[in-house]
């Protein structure tokens, strides 16, 4: 170890004398070469084209991924893209990145866009004639703990029926892939061929080279200095060289993202990060090899490190305790001139990484440093992207928070210009909506979570995961300070809804798992309460707004699949794309007439609000839209006796036929106006009642001293989420979402084609209908152990993957593991034997009849018909 700790001093003083003396720019950087003047296109001969006064698409910002944008948005046939970068191409994080490319991506959907990434660099110098320093020797990431062996068991049930190859090897198999190992230390490994490395100012070229090949403009150096709306939803770009009239926006600033932001009164929760990797000179080992070695993530170590050139380059993330946020620029913007230019290295904070790094690759301790990169990366509070059209203004587009912008890149320039080009997106991506943050995401929220994302970059990712940081913030429901002390919370767009609550002798707090875990018998319990007595629920985090106007049934009419209903009653409806598949699905109420409540999941909420501003305004509609999710508080009471506690607190009728299934009525509830709606996503007897937030601890603790005597208690969204699938229920962002329709999810009765308005998709559906379904959403009954279905696993037949799970959970009712999962036609039908792979293993399943469990509405209308017919 001493020779790479002794040649990190004089790495460092070569690092200040190759400034030059050029004086140090705030935020203690020290500058760096530039790559050679001229390569990225002279900015004078840029500017010295015909500078276009309208455009179709601007894009702001010259990294990789406005050039990808930028490239596939002309391939595509869109005319007048043009692309605006303040210096030069790839300045900011681009150019200094590692470069690193993987297939492998933890969550579902981002695995496309990794493919989609990997499958334009494979052609892109082809294309485009510019060289692009792509390799791909695989990738292989390395578990040295039991934890990590079940991850990787549980990513590759996960990815079986995703296109990208991916193999659970064994530590021989990690050793002939990477020779240099320590392989004593490795118990297995998570093995993606073809991925590997590309060099980001070479990408980013040829993506530009692309761009103006296919008909782009690219202007640099062209800052933005002011963007101003029309009346009409279009955009005046104004720049020192004139303004731009474009029908939208983009905005792919890099770290200078959140300046552009702000330019229209937004505050983009990005922050930039330090990251710094070391490049050591030849290492004698890796010269002698006959193949480039594959990339390895040590997870443990917390660091990649791939081959570069015939030495080796390592970048390892550091804990959160030392990790450096750059929060001055969220404070003060990023220092002018900013732009090639580096922070100072801090070996201190990265030596707990290094030595591990030299106890895994021992030739390592040998090894010469010849530079040490530490450069600004920027972060998101979850560390996704933020992508697509922003809620609150029109034809504003973001594709910002890139913390793996290489890899993102040529994925997200295609998801872009197909949603951009087609009026929809290609596919489900709603984890980088950049609706998913909102007015609650202040900046100490944002620091705290950036902080603990770059710290936990490699943490074991277990089923239900929750983290801590910048928790709570603003949006707490009227009920939190009643339950935080009684519950595990879990975190739902910024608000804290109970997940499941102890009771004495419980084994108590957030423990993770990959099997059945802490929580696995009070939710029984819970689930039991339900079914058996009372149970009050924090459903506050539902997203809610009340839609009137003139014009509101005609718009409603226009955005939704289902009639709408009448004054007083409820229904579900959805939303649907242009090419009938399911954007939303939203719980409306017709409280007077012209006047609807419209509920969503709390993930939806300003997804779902965009959405309809959108056709509100392209329409024309004259409505009124108003979000009220923070006013209004909702407690959601269910079970047999829950009509009995809620009748000792009001005059109103609140039996069957008083108060009947899925209608709504204002009531007073313990002297409480409340508006009280018959509804329950747990399929049992129960009521949602929506009141004024300050009024919501009130009812609560009235409700549990009405029901004392009936065996009222709390229950959480554990249970809820067991006891909808027991019924059926589908569950938006699950079974269904934009990868899907209607139709083959099973939610015909929710879809009237024969209504007279013309509903947005209503023409694909009717196209679809008539062409025929391949696939159906299949209600699974799965025979496992200590592991129970979650959704995104693969489904087996006959040993080839033929489907895949949605969601599931454990019916406690029934006392077996449940699913829905999407299954080709043939292998549809009741009593179907299939096989569901859980942790590696592949478990039985036969397609059962659903419900396991009927309704209350449907139990009480079957046993009114028994006594009729009696």
């Amino acid at each position: 170890m001493s020779r790479i700790l002794n040649l990190i001093s004089i790495q460092l003083r070569k690092d200040f004398s190759a400034c030059g003396g050029i004086p140090r720019l705030p935020a203690r950087t020290i500058c760096c070469t530039a790559r050679k003047p001229g390569e990225e296109g002279d900015a004078a001969s840029a500017l010295g084209k015909r500078w276009k006064d309208t455009a179709d698409t601007v894009i702001i910002g010259g990294g990789c991924v406005g050039a990808s944008l930028a490239y596939h948005l002309a391939k595509g046939g869109v005319k007048d893209v043009v692309l605006l970068e303040k210096s030069e191409l790839t300045a900011g994080s681009t150019w200094h990145a590692a470069g690193l490319t993987t297939y492998y991506h933890p969550g579902i959907n981002l695995k496309k866009v990794h493919f989609d990434s990997i499958k334009l660099y494979e052609t892109l110098e082809a294309e485009t004639g510019q060289a692009v320093g792509f390799h791909q020797p695989g990738s292989v990431r390395i578990a040295s703990t039991a934890a990590r062996v079940d991850e990787m068991k549980y990513q590759m049930t996960r990815t079986h029926w995703h296109v990208t190859p991916q193999y659970f090897i064994g530590p021989e198999k990690v050793h002939e892939l990477f020779p240099l190992l320590n392989i004593d230390k490795v118990l297995a490994g998570l093995y993606t061929p073809g991925d590997g490395h590309i060099d980001p100012y070479s990408l980013t070229m040829a993506l530009a080279a692309g761009a103006r090949m296919y008909g782009a403009q690219i202007y640099n150096p062209a800052p933005v200095t002011g963007l101003d709306p029309t009346a009409d939803g279009k955009w005046d770009v104004q720049t020192p060289h004139g303004t731009i009239r474009a029908n939208r926006i983009v905005n792919t600033a890099g770290f200078w993202a959140r300046e552009v932001g702000q330019m229209i009164g937004f505050q983009h929760p990005t922050i930039p990060v330090h990251h710094q990797y070391v490049v050591t000179a030849t290492v004698p080992e890796v010269k002698a090899l006959k193949k480039e070695l594959a990339v390895i993530r040590d997870l443990e170590g917390s660091y990649y490190l791939r081959q570069e050139r015939d030495g080796l380059l390592f970048g390892p993330y550091e804990k959160m305790e030392k990790m450096v946020l750059q929060d001055s620029w969220v404070r003060d913007g990023v220092p002018p001139g900013f732009g090639k230019e580096l922070f100072e290295s801090d070996l201190d904070r990265i030596m707990e990484h290094v030595e591990m790094a030299m106890d895994m690759v021992p030739v390592l301790k040998k090894a010469d440093i010849i530079n040490v990169v530490s450069g600004p990366i920027t972060y998101t509070p979850d560390l996704l992207p933020m992508v697509g059209p922003q809620q609150g203004v029109r034809n504003y587009w973001t594709a910002i928070g890139f913390g793996y912008g290489v890899i993102h890149a040529g994925g997200i320039g295609k998801f872009l210009s197909d949603w951009i080009r087609n009026g929809e997106p290609p596919y489900d991506l709603i984890e980088c909506d950049p609706n998913r943050y909102g007015k609650w995401t202040d900046v100490p929220f944002m620091c705290a979570k950036a902080r603990e994302s770059y710290g936990f970059n490699n943490v074991v990712g277990y089923p239900k995961e929750e983290r801590f940081g910048g928790r709570p913030t603003s949006r707490t429901s009227g009920v939190y300070e009643l339950l935080k002390d009684k519950c595990s919370m879990g975190f739902h767009a910024g608000w804290e809804q109970p997940h499941w609550f102890y009771k004495p002798g419980d084994d108590t707090g957030y423990k993770p798992s990959f099997r059945r875990t802490n929580w696995f018998g009070p939710v029984g319990r819970e689930c039991r309460l339900v079914m058996e007595k009372v149970g009050v629920i924090d459903l506050t985090p539902f997203g809610k707004f009340i839609v009137k106007g003139k014009d509101s049934l005609k718009l409603l009419d226009r955005l939704f699949a289902n009639t709408l209903p009448k004054v007083g009653q409820t229904n579900i409806s959805h939303m649907l794309t242009p090419a009938g598949r399911v954007f939303a699905e939203v719980t409306i109420t017709q409280l007077t007439p012209g006047e609807f409540l419209l509920v969503t999941g709390s993930g939806s909420e300003l997804h779902d609000l965009r959405w309809m501003e959108a056709e509100a305004a392209e329409g024309r509609y004259d409505v009124d839209i108003r979000n009220v999710t923070d006013d209004v508080g909702v407690l959601g009471i269910a079970g047999p006796n829950s009509r009995k506690v809620l009748q000792k607190l009001t005059d109103e009728d609140m039996s069957d036929g008083g108060f009947k299934f899925l209608h709504c009525r204002n009531i007073q509830l313990a002297g409480v106006p409340v508006r009280a709606i018959r509804i329950s996503y747990t399929g049992e007897l129960g009521w949602e009642l929506y009141m004024d937030q300050k009024n919501l601890a009130a009812v609560y603790q009235a409700m549990m001293a009405a029901g004392k005597d009936e065996g009222i208690d709390n229950f959480g969204t554990y249970a809820m989420a067991s006891l909808r699938l027991e019924k059926g229920f589908r569950g938006w962002g699950a079974e269904m979402n934009c990868d899907t329709n209607p139709l083959e999810a099973g939610l015909d009765y929710f879809i009237k084609l024969n209504k007279p308005a013309d509903f947005i998709g209503k023409a694909a559906l009717q196209e679809i209908k008539a062409k025929g379904l391949k696939r159906k959403l299949s209600y699974l009954s799965v025979r496992t152990d200590d592991v129970d279905p979650e959704g995104n696993e693969t489904i087996w037949f006959n040993g080839k993957v033929v489907g895949n799970t949605t969601s599931g959970a454990y019916s406690y009712s029934s006392q077996q593991s449940l699913a829905f999962g999407y299954l080709p036609l043939e292998l549809c039908s009741v009593g179907q034997q299939v096989e569901v792979e859980l942790l590696g293993k592949k478990n039985p399943a036969t397609v059962i009849q659903e419900p396991l469990v009927l309704t209350e509405p449907t139990r009480t209308r079957l046993a009114k018909k028994g006594k009729a017919k009696a």
